[in-house]
């Protein structure tokens, strides 16, 4: 561009230089006998004017057509398929160029997620969803945080339809009520991460061997977030597990998840009665196989730190 720019100017530099010579040429007859100088100059202009008159005359070449919806589907898919996706482009659009005049397109695809494809050489392709992730992301940080290039096409938001797919696959039996890429795992893998209706959510990625699954209470447990996931809805989650034990009557007001072993989790409930808690022992199943007390469950994995343990009774006066 900047090379452009100079070279324009410099155009109009001898542009303006000629437009000044000929009037002196006009001004200046050359001598008689000179070999007819002034009679070449007027020939010299006649024959200009007459070109730029023949040049008027000429059309100039219209501008190319804009290419079609149907051109606009078949290059990205051109590119969808160079780029080794698995894309059907159902919809596509041209939304630009980059800054080195490289085409852009954003393609729905008739399943999954959509992408943006830069028709550079090889082909790039940017998931929409990962895409939408990263803006989430930023904007939490920063309400105002330029996110870039997003894919805007109607069937291209469908987040929460792809990933509670993904969910259900991966067996997930909730609501999904709230989706959404939330970043890549040590094995460069995308995390999404689910919210559900009055239960717990989950991050979920797709590994080598179909979908790695994690509850929220197992998130947490190691220091982990769940943007999407509230302590109530995880004691509500919980509380069906204790039907049918001596627990059966508490109102879980909160949950942790302490641990596991080879006889399964071991879990923390704590109970809206005042003082009144448990440890729930829950098999890979899920099904919840034993209960202890807090008041005497010191010695199970650290015992119990939602519920307070009861003071210890006065010894008796001797």
């Amino acid at each position: 561009m900047f090379h452009r720019k100079l070279l324009g100017l410099a155009g109009g530099a001898v542009a303006l230089a000629l437009l000044a010579a000929q009037p002196v040429l006009a001004q200046d007859p050359a001598p008689p006998g000179a070999g007819g100088s002034q009679s070449d100059a007027d020939r010299a202009a006649g024959a200009v004017n007459e070109r730029n008159q023949r040049n008027r005359r000429q059309p100039r070449p219209a501008a190319p057509a804009a290419p079609t919806p149907e051109e606009i589907k078949a290059a990205a898919q051109a590119q969808a398929t160079a780029a080794g996706l698995t894309c059907q482009v159902t919809e596509a659009a041209n939304p630009g160029v980059t800054a080195e005049q490289v085409k852009i397109y954003e393609a729905a695809c008739a399943s999954g997620p959509g992408y943006i494809l830069i028709a550079s050489t090889p082909p790039q392709s940017f998931d929409c969803l990962e895409l939408a992730g990263t803006a989430y992301t930023a904007r939490l940080r920063d309400p105002a945080a330029d996110v870039g290039q997003q894919c805007v096409l109607p069937a291209n938001q469908n987040g929460l339809a792809v990933i509670g797919g993904w969910a259900r696959e991966a067996g997930v039996a909730c609501t999904v009520d709230e989706a959404v890429a939330i970043g890549k795992s040590d094995e460069n893998n995308i995390v999404y991460e689910v919210g559900c209706a009055g239960v717990d959510g989950y991050w979920l990625e797709k590994v080598a061997t179909g979908w790695k699954l994690q509850d929220c209470l197992q998130i947490t447990s190691v220091g982990g977030t769940c943007r999407f996931t509230t302590a109530a809805e995880q004691a509500d989650g919980f509380e069906p597990k204790l039907a049918g034990t001596e627990a059966s009557a508490c109102d879980v007001a909160q949950v942790r998840l302490m641990g596991q072993n080879a006889n399964g989790r071991f879990y923390e409930a704590k109970c809206a009665a005042e003082g009144e808690g448990y440890i729930a022992r829950v098999n890979n199943e899920g099904v919840t196989q034993q209960i202890y007390p807090c008041a005497t469950a010191q010695r199970i994995g650290g015992g119990c730190t939602l519920t307070p343990a009861p003071a210890a009774a006065p010894a008796p006066a001797e």
